[in-house]
């Protein structure tokens, strides 16, 4: 983990890059996000049918999963200190380039992109995260993720 003080976030912008803990998506995690959103589709929770006919041969997790996941994983790889309260502030691009197979590992890789003081309490970064996953090519989400900091 990086430990950045806010005052000095923008002096990282372009070579600020971090890496969380890998993070197991187990079949129950799945589960659980299937009955949150009511997205039972069977790609995700019927692991025999999964197995045998889909392209993956696995069940895999929802891509919403996946992005909701960033708000776990990027405070484990970076910590900006002095900020009263954090929020995520919303996603200016988002893509899914590979399907997150039941029981893999992923982690994030954050990357500052830009920040900016947006009044005399507030500052706006943004973030390259990369979501990828453990013994694969292509990473299973690509975002550019915004965070809110309040001070």
């Amino acid at each position: 983990m990086i430990e950045v003080k806010l005052d000095e976030l923008a002096d990282k912008k372009g070579t600020l890059v971090s890496h969380s803990p890998w993070l197991t998506v187990t079949q129950e995690m799945i589960e659980a996000f299937a009955d949150a959103t009511g997205d039972h589709q069977w790609i995700h929770i019927d692991i025999e049918r999964a197995k045998k006919e889909s392209p993956w041969k696995s069940p895999i997790a929802h891509g919403y999963l996946t992005v909701s996941l960033i708000s776990r994983l990027n405070p484990q790889a970076l910590k900006v200190t002095g900020p009263t309260a954090t929020i995520n502030y919303g996603l200016n691009k988002l893509r899914f380039p590979s399907a997150v197979k039941s029981g893999s590992d992923i982690r994030t890789k954050v990357q500052l992109l830009d920040v900016n003081q947006v009044d005399e309490h507030r500052y706006m970064a943004s973030y390259l995260t990369t979501v990828e996953i453990k013994g694969e090519d292509k990473p299973a989400c690509v975002a550019e993720n915004l965070v809110m900091y309040v001070i």
